[in-house]
């Protein structure tokens, strides 16, 4: 009898179904996993919901286990939590977060299946591609000891980025934000806030998240002379427009980006696996329950995103719970 699952996919733009898919059955060298909880992650995740991804980087944006094509029908997705039902004796019944998208159970390479520590929650696991991303970022932007730092965009990446900083040893760090309820989450991450008129200047380092103009433009003006903003946000089909004049040459500052896609050349000797088996070690802390903003059930997904999509749901990440439903 042939296996089955259930998974999502966005058909065309701004629509997604369920829809029923066949399982292989695992070779050797693969593993069966049956999903606990998946991830929305809000930016890329709706942005891709919505048709937005240019042409030019359908291939840049493919995620691991995506299949179909930019802009749909495609099923795509980056946070799963599952149980290994079946594979390898060392997987076997473990919790592991793999690349994949929403799907009631699916099969992969046994490679591409990280355990989960047993001090990281099966829920709170789903973070580790954002956490991934924020230690990428931090490899970036090598921020040092005693340094002044905003994060512009409270975001799910803006507030994974924040805290982390604020475990560094004599930083200052302010997560900025124009939803002054981000400040309830900056509260909870050990970390300062304020909206964007009242944010502290003078800053050495300023690490960019809202996907706005408005945002960089922010990011740059609370910068020091010689700082550096580092940019993170996925602008996808959309122009931003940028004032390069005034005081930005004479007080030489700099705008680099930052992009997961890649291990950081800062430390070209770690592998994609390090990186990530790192970004579950960090998720041990309990404070980053507050980027889990919501849950919904698996088959709640088709009327889920466009509520996502459109801002109804204001989420960091809202997680997906599984039964055993296929």
């Amino acid at each position: 009898m042939k296996r089955t699952a259930r998974a999502f996919w966005i058909g065309p733009p701004g629509h997604g179904e369920i829809r029923d898919v066949v399982l292989p059955d695992p070779a050797e060298d693969e593993v069966l996993v049956r999903s606990l909880w998946s991830g929305v992650s809000r930016g890329t995740e709706t942005l891709v919901f919505r048709g937005g991804v240019p042409e030019n980087q359908h291939a840049t944006m493919r995620a691991p286990f995506q299949e179909g094509d930019f802009p749909g029908p495609v099923k795509y997705g980056y946070l799963n939590v599952g149980v290994v039902e079946e594979g390898p004796a060392a997987l076997l019944g473990r919790t592991a977060f793999c690349l994949y998208p929403h799907q009631t159970r699916y099969v992969v390479p046994a490679s591409a299946v990280t355990p989960v520590p047993d001090s990281v929650p099966a829920g709170r696991a789903v973070l580790a591609g954002t956490v991934e991303t924020a230690v990428n970022a931090l490899w970036d932007a090598a921020p040092l000891v005693g340094d002044r730092i905003a994060v512009v965009g409270g975001g799910m990446v803006g507030c994974s980025v924040a805290a982390l900083l604020g475990r560094f040893p004599g930083v200052r760090v302010q997560l900025v934000d124009a939803d002054p309820t981000r400040a309830k989450i900056a509260e909870a991450l050990g970390v300062g806030f304020a909206l964007p008129a009242d944010a502290l200047g003078d800053c050495d380092l300023v690490v960019h998240a809202s996907a706005t103009e408005q945002g960089l433009t922010r990011a740059l003006e609370l910068l020091t002379a010689e700082g550096t903003v580092l940019e993170l946000s996925w602008y996808g089909d959309r122009k931003v427009s940028l004032s390069l004049g005034e005081a930005f040459h004479s007080r030489r500052l700099v705008i680099r980006s930052s992009q997961v896609g890649t291990v950081s050349p800062a430390r070209a000797n770690r592998s994609y696996a390090d990186r990530l088996a790192l970004a579950l070690d960090l998720l041990a802390d309990p404070a980053l329950d507050a980027l889990v903003t919501g849950e919904s059930d698996f088959e709640e997904l088709p009327d889920l995103l466009p509520r996502l999509a459109s801002g109804e749901i204001p989420a960091l990440c809202h997680r997906v719970r599984y039964t055993d439903i296929g």
